[in-house]
């Protein structure tokens, strides 16, 4: 079945879609097609995401979240047809929507309408993927472990799949695993603080540190990292989840009081993301029979382009072999977009795809619902 995965993540830098051919197990990437928002898009969605306003609530009206809930749906319905110009006909779209506000365990908010996009398209959509999991008593996230389960399992090595969106997050998958064998959370920042410390470091001609050279310019502060580094929740056990509403405008303002120059402020918010990423990694090898040197760390999402990210991850895990999903086959750029179209295609053959030991759920179920 051919099926358009559409993901927008947190890191808010646009529309990824993946055409994927979807057979049983059998996972196979036609094309990719990424749109960027444009930036008016953009500074609408942050200012109705959580933590953009007052803490714990939305603070916009319900007809901003409105209308660009239905805006959003033309712009999914745009990139996917863009992505069926190039690569032909599909049968399904799974679309993610973009999260708004997400408090784990409890409650979510994805917004792009469904509706507009089976419209314009004349395709069923699977949508509306976490809340299922939350119903179920999952924190509704991670939701890719399933998909990176079957595209990285490992007869003889552990696996630990990490995308490196606005938020981070690790998929530990043991040698020959089983599906209740995985792991999986969300290890903390991602590139959410730094890309909004670039913007302003930049006056807004920067939407995130390209290449990490401004991060490469500046001088690690180790006193606020390791205040930062205090957060219980790097050494709480998972299930866990984050978000915009942990790292999104409240934590870059917190940074900014410390007075330092951005340039450094950006040093230090990447090297807070790979010493947040490696404790997760420490911890959960930690707690296996598995040695460092036997598990792989294949890294996907935006995080791969900047050199500094990944040289540091490499200097906090000596004992890991680091690899991005490109060099096992599936582009590091549309890793999650490749994931939803798979889960939608199992929600479509009324298959679960929640890994209850990933998100903390009772049960597996089957995720989303469809728009015919």
């Amino acid at each position: 079945m051919r099926v358009a995965g559409v993901m927008s993540g947190t890191s808010l830098d646009g529309i990824d879609v993946a055409v994927v051919e979807v057979s049983g197990r059998r996972v196979k990437t036609i094309g990719f097609v990424p749109s960027p928002y444009p930036a008016a898009v953009r500074a609408a969605i942050l200012a109705v995401s959580g933590g953009a306003g007052r803490p714990g609530g939305l603070p916009h009206s319900t007809a901003a979240i409105s209308r660009l809930n239905y805006q959003l749906g033309e712009l999914y319905a745009r990139a996917v047809l863009r992505a069926v110009h190039r690569y032909g006909p599909i049968q399904l779209i799974g679309c993610h929507g973009q999260t708004i506000y997400h408090e784990g365990g409890s409650n979510t908010m994805q917004i792009g309408e469904p509706s507009i996009l089976a419209e314009r398209t004349g395709v069923p959509v699977v949508s509306n993927f976490r809340a299922r999991d939350i119903a179920a008593g999952g924190q509704g996230a991670p939701l890719v472990p399933y998909v990176d389960y079957l595209l990285f399992r490992h007869p003889k090595r552990m696996r630990i799949a990490l995308n490196i969106g606005g938020i981070a997050n690790i998929t530990v998958i043991p040698p020959a695993a089983r599906p209740e064998d995985v792991a999986a959370f969300d290890t903390g920042p991602g590139n959410m603080a730094i890309d909004a410390l670039a913007k302003e470091f930049s006056k807004g001609k920067l939407s995130c540190d390209r290449g990490g050279r401004v991060g490469a310019s500046g001088k690690v502060n180790r006193a606020l990292l390791d205040e930062l580094l205090a957060d219980p929740y790097y050494r709480r056990q998972p299930p866990k989840s984050a978000g915009r509403e942990q790292y999104g405008t409240a934590f870059v303002t917190r940074l900014k009081k410390s007075g330092l120059p951005l340039r450094d402020l950006i040093a230090t918010a990447t090297v807070l993301t790979a010493a947040t990423i490696a404790i997760a990694v420490g911890q959960t090898v930690g707690q296996t029979s598995w040695s460092v040197g036997s598990a792989d760390l294949i890294v996907s999402g935006g995080g791969v382009h900047n050199p500094q990210i990944m040289a540091h991850l490499a200097g906090f895990l000596p004992g890991v072999s680091v690899s991005t999903s490109t060099d096992h086959g599936v582009d590091a750029d549309a890793k999650e977009a490749v994931a939803f179209a798979v889960l939608a295609y199992r929600t479509w053959r009324r298959k679960p795809s929640n890994l209850p030991s990933a998100t903390g759920a009772a049960r597996s179920v089957i995720l989303g619902s469809i728009t015919l």
